[in-house]
């Protein structure tokens, strides 16, 4: 399994369970988030760990993710980043345009304080 999707009171938290989020995982997750988002969740945690390594359609899935939750007046949050992904986000620039937090905790504030 490459996810663990739990769905609490006020978010859905997706961990990713493997270490690359590449090719291989990112159009499952893609789907899932898809799924979660059509079952009327608008905050989404992706909490990445796991993750050593991400390439350009596991960052396609992640902006996936941030579009979903912006369309329906949510928050998408990322956590739990390490080193080589953060760069990555840093390079794309997308660390201007996504919600990051430190950790799984982190998040769920960040997602109590724009409610």
């Amino acid at each position: 399994m490459e996810f663990k999707i739990d769905k609490f009171e006020n978010h859905t938290l997706i961990k990713v369970l493997e270490e690359k989020l590449d090719t291989h995982i990112a159009p499952t997750l893609k789907s899932e988030l898809v799924l979660v988002s059509g079952n009327g969740e608008k905050n989404i945690i992706l909490d990445l760990e796991n993750c050593r390594y991400c390439d350009s359609s596991g960052l396609s899935a992640i902006l996936v993710a941030n579009r979903l939750c912006k369309n329906a007046s949510g928050t998408f949050v990322l956590a739990g980043l390490n080193d080589a992904v953060e760069r990555l986000i840093t390079i794309s620039q997308l660390d201007t345009v996504l919600n990051i937090a430190e950790s799984v905790d982190d998040a769920k504030k960040m997602i109590k304080e724009a409610e």
